[in-house]
């Protein structure tokens, strides 16, 4: 079965895409709807949602703050639940990855939390406290519910470790451009970056893989035309702030979307 992602992947027919990430919930549960929708109006073919945790280790200030300000409006996993429900009555083709962490899916239930995911359009999950091979009995899980799990793969990672990864990867890898947080300045030049994603493309030739951390208008110019898919969270999550610290988080809609066109932009051109 082609899930939405793989299909949304070879509709791009190799071109990079840019896939946004917003915090279900931020700044309010309507707005954040409202920008997910209005990513998939403007262009987005995969977007990612995050369902909040109040102890984010994997992001840096933009995101933390960004998921603080969605559980301080109520956003739990019931409402992340219900925004990607909403979405979905005017958006049924693009693809949808949820992103956090594992002891939120462990206090939900495992099973109980892929059959939500399954009944409310989500098609992938990236989770980020949960690695290769302590992810494998989840993996399966996930497969057995028709759901995409993402590992990631770190600058750090062997090529023998990738290898492994790779047999339990589904149709996308997420491959972190570095070591950090996000929102962190990059480390490392986009050379190197493209050097290890191309080490990283020939040992998972059926594999869609994207980059994420630390991804700018620069970096964008300097891989697009070598990669599949950029990330951008940060940048979004740091709009929205910006937006409701002026007092208008419904200003919040049209800054995100303002910035997600032109970088959009900046990989059609």
């Amino acid at each position: 079965m082609e899930t939405r992602i793989k299909k949304n992947f070879n509709l791009l027919n190799g071109e990079c895409t840019i896939i946004p990430f917003v915090s279900g919930g931020d700044p309010d549960i309507k707005n954040s709807t409202e920008i997910l929708k209005s990513f998939a109006k403007n262009g987005a073919k995969i977007l990612e949602c995050g369902f909040n945790f109040n102890a984010p280790v994997s992001d840096g200030d933009p995101i933390q703050n960004s998921s603080y300000r969605a559980l301080q409006n109520g956003a739990y996993l019931d409402k992340v639940f219900e925004i990607i429900k909403e979405f979905r009555k005017d958006y049924k083709e693009q693809g949808i990855i949820l992103m956090g962490y594992w002891n939120v899916i462990i206090n939900f239930g495992e099973d109980n939390f892929l059959k939500k995911c399954k009944e409310v359009g989500i098609d992938g999950l990236i989770i980020s406290d949960l690695p290769y091979p302590e992810n494998i009995p989840f993996v399966k899980k996930c497969r057995n519910f028709g759901v995409t799990f993402v590992q990631l793969i770190a600058p750090t990672t062997s090529n023998e470790r990738i290898s492994k990864i790779n047999e339990y990867a589904d149709e996308m890898i997420y491959y972190i451009s570095m070591l950090g947080v996000t929102g962190s300045a990059l480390k490392n030049s986009p050379e190197d970056i493209r050097k290890k994603y191309m080490e990283i493309k020939k040992l998972c030739p059926n594999k869609k893989i994207v980059i994420g951390f630390g991804i700018t208008k620069k970096v964008i110019k300097k891989l697009q035309n070598d990669v599949h898919g950029l990330v951008i969270g940060s940048q979004i999550c740091s709009t929205i702030e910006k937006s409701i610290e002026n007092g208008q988080n419904s200003a919040a809609l049209e800054a995100s979307t303002k910035l997600y066109k032109s970088l959009l932009n900046e990989v059609k051109n």
